[in-house]
């Protein structure tokens, strides 16, 4: 297996985050795993058994093209398929805020898998917050590339609302990582409050009692 420190730079740096919180050789399912860019990682740095869903063909064939085992499928209608805890890590990337019921589909994730880890990109910033008031404009950035009329983000959550949401289908955080502006880590004894205005992204691993 390739160690993490040996990989490109242009990797996204929750991924890298999230690749460090699966165990080796674990059972894993990408849930809109795009052009593949995490299978592949996992595949090399934890050899993994990696599976992927990608709603778009275009990011199947991407996928498929680097050797993955990717299908074409919707998060928001194609979990059902998937038997009880028939993987070890389930895993959606800056994906949930562009589901279309995002409580079901976490349910649906910590059904068939142990532990869940979401990343997410925090709609709480204080960037976005300046943005808002003071601009009176929906945020653009290299987080959140897109103009309102045709961005995917049909959900803007922030931190504290997805642990909220946590909270609600009855499961627990079992590690939360909070990243600033410039992809540093916000030190761990910062008060959610803290989180949730200076946090540019998060990443989260999830699991529910009896799992």
């Amino acid at each position: 297996m390739t160690d993490l420190a040996d990989l490109t730079s242009d990797v996204r740096i929750d991924l890298k985050l999230i690749a460090d919180l699966i165990e080796p050789g674990s059972r894993v399912l990408d849930i809109g795993c795009g052009d593949g860019a995490l299978l592949e990682l996992l595949e090399r740095t934890r050899g993994v058994d990696a599976r992927g869903i990608e709603i778009s063909q275009e990011g199947v064939n991407a996928a498929v093209g680097r050797g993955l085992s990717v299908i074409q499928g919707d998060a928001d209608s194609d979990l059902v398929q998937y038997p009880d805890q028939s993987f070890d890590y389930v895993v959606l990337s800056h994906t949930i805020q562009a589901t279309r019921n995002a409580r079901r589909v976490l349910d649906e994730m910590l059904r068939i898998g142990r532990h869940v880890v979401v990343s997410l990109p925090n709609f709480g910033h204080l960037d976005v917050r300046f943005r808002l008031m003071f601009l009176g404009r929906m945020p653009v950035s290299k987080r959140l590339p897109y103009s309102w009329y045709d961005t995917p983000n049909i959900h803007f959550c922030t931190i504290r609302d997805f642990v909220e949401l946590v909270k609600d289908v009855g499961a627990h955080v079992d590690q939360a990582i909070v990243l600033d502006a410039s992809g540093k880590r916000l030190p761990f004894s910062l008060p959610w409050i803290v989180w949730n205005l200076l946090g540019a992204q998060a990443v989260f691993l999830l699991s529910r009692d009896g799992h």
